[in-house]
């Protein structure tokens, strides 16, 4: 008992000898999305909510000028015209390693830590709203010629009633001057619950899509112009049924930002890409499943009411043609604030919810 007491005691003098910093942090999304569809791939509804996600910390500084910070807090989701019970709540709980550009993250970590919201084939609108964290580990590298990193988001654990699930993504850029170049691959791993028998209904799910750009911005009088020419490269593969699937297309994406307007402008062209979205659903395939379609083609209109280093704020009118279908649209109202960004330097850019 003395020799706990012992170590508990120098465990308090080592913290009180660091002083540490209190951290605090409050991320809150409004979020509202109609959409008015007309393709088999998607239905149309109207989803309406907040999500409130308060955090506290600590963090303390080593000799060596490593910084060290321990968070926890809570994700609070909760959607309109439904009744309390229907509310979710997520811990949010990591440890946070930082020295000299990278950045070790393990634990619940909140997506917005991303250094870019994930394309919409890795994430659709709904699920990056309704799934806030990554659960597990995210590794990042930063510097002024751009950013790489990876993480591992342990979706599912084995139970009577939930199916293993995971994913591993790793994205970067390099920048240099007005030319970007850079990439994303993705893993993921949909397997059994416990009571099932063994490869029923396992399966995988890889995307790889390398890109380059130009971010032509300074040679036009607009806020943001930039152009990103990718392929994307998709293999399913559903080993109940012994099937594989491996399918091919390019991607071409345009943004143009002017005060407060902005356009983007993204289309797809080639092979289905989520030929088991049928079976599997949200379960296997996080991302938009418009991009089943062999041209699919998504044109967002937005204009800012409010867009700060520590608030967005925005009103967006999307439209989604998909080849031998009628043209879908949808409107998204989108109003987020984060005080972390408030508390850093004026060139901090608010990541999260789409990134626009």
């Amino acid at each position: 008992m003395k020799f706990r007491l012992t170590i508990i005691g120098i465990a308090i003098a080592a913290v009180c000898a660091a002083k540490p910093t209190f951290l605090y942090d409050v991320d809150f999304v409004t979020y509202f999305d109609n959409r008015e569809f007309y393709d088999q791939q998607q239905r149309s509804q109207t989803i309406f909510g907040v999500r409130l996600s308060p955090t506290v910390g600590l963090q303390l500084q080593d000799s060596a000028g490593g910084s060290h910070r321990l968070v926890a807090g809570v994700s609070y989701i909760q959607p309109f015209g439904a009744y309390w019970r229907s509310a979710k709540f997520y811990p949010i709980a990591y440890y946070q390693y930082r020295q000299s550009g990278f950045s070790i993250n393990a634990g619940a970590v909140p997506y917005y830590r991303l250094a870019h919201a994930l394309p919409d084939y890795l994430m659709g609108d709904s699920l990056a709203f309704a799934y806030p964290n990554i659960q597990g580990a995210l590794f990042q590298y930063a510097s002024k010629w751009g950013y790489a990193e990876f993480f591992c988001d342990w979706r599912g654990m084995e139970s009577s009633d939930v199916r293993e699930a995971f994913r591993l993504v790793a994205d970067g850029r390099f920048e240099y001057k007005w030319l970007f170049a850079g990439g994303y691959l993705q893993m993921n791993h949909l397997a059994n619950k416990s009571d099932d028998q063994p490869n029923l209904g396992v399966c995988d799910d890889v995307f790889a899509n390398p890109f380059v750009g130009f971010d032509l911005t300074d040679i036009t009088p607009l806020d943001s112009f930039s152009i990103q020419l990718g392929y994307l490269m998709g293999f399913q593969r559903d080993r109940k049924a012994d099937e594989s699937y491996l399918r091919h297309g390019a991607l071409a994406d345009i943004y143009i930002g002017w005060r407060f307007l902005g356009l983007e402008n993204r289309l797809y062209a080639g092979e289905g890409q989520m030929p088991l979205y049928h079976k599997y659903g949200s379960t296997l395939n996080q991302g938009n499943p418009y991009y089943n379609s062999k041209i699919y083609n998504r044109t967002d209109l937005f204009i800012y009411m409010v867009r700060r280093r520590f608030v967005t704020c925005y009103f967006a009118w999307n439209f989604h043609y998909t080849y031998g279908h009628k043209l879908g649209h949808q409107q998204q109202f989108v109003a987020r604030f984060n005080l972390d960004g408030f508390k850093r330097d004026k060139s901090a850019k608010l990541h999260g919810i789409f990134d626009k």
